[in-house]
């Protein structure tokens, strides 16, 4: 049975392996959790290898093996911007594929999940930088969700909340307005995960 944290080091590892194709230095996980000292990281990554999660690979970093890796991975469809909304699968082919795993999302498959190419600067206060790709759901989104909204014919990223009983679409950035849509916006998807690839 895991820790919480050692779950998210074991998530955070599988899922910087699949994407750069190498394990994360414990550098790399101490600055992604903040963690006060490399011992900390060691701490997290001898008690993972002790359950069997990961091991030492070649070159002294912990991981896991590229099968284990492999097997948990789903491929998913990364449409880009798309002005006129995000088509199914069906309709157009994907821009690119990306390997990834749901467990690292909290997702038990990746059945319909999507992804859109994050472009400005909108939703950095939601640590969303352009050239990130945000996973997506079609399922119905609720008040505080990240969603990707078609408005006016061009697909957004932002925050839907409700004021005054209507649906606003929010950035997480203060320099831009709130967006108050008529009744014919529809919501395309509501982020389920990031997989990190701007520059921050």
């Amino acid at each position: 049975m895991l820790t919480e944290r050692q779950q998210a080091v074991l998530d955070f590892v599988r899922t910087f392996q699949m994407s750069k194709g190498i394990p994360p230095s414990t550098r790399e996980i101490q600055r992604h959790f903040g963690f006060a000292s490399q011992t900390a990281v060691m701490g997290h990554l001898r008690a993972l290898a002790n359950k069997g999660m990961i091991e030492q690979l070649a070159g002294r970093v912990w991981g896991l093996k590229a099968r284990e890796v492999q097997a948990h991975l789903f491929e998913i469809g990364v449409f880009g911007t798309i002005p006129a909304g995000l088509p199914s699968p069906n309709e157009q082919q994907a821009d690119e594929t990306i390997a990834v795993d749901p467990a690292a999302f909290g997702l038990r498959g990746a059945d319909r999940i999507f992804g859109l190419s994050v472009r400005g600067d909108s939703m950095i206060g939601a640590h969303i930088v352009e050239g990130d790709i945000v996973l997506l759901s079609p399922r119905p989104a609720r008040s505080g969700d990240i969603v990707a909204a078609l408005v006016e014919g061009e697909t957004t990223l932002k925050r839907l909340v409700t004021v005054r009983g209507r649906p606003v679409l929010r950035a997480e950035n203060p320099r831009y307005r709130d967006i108050v849509p008529g009744e014919s916006f529809q919501i395309q998807g509501v982020m389920v995960g990031v997989v990190g690839r701007g520059r921050r």
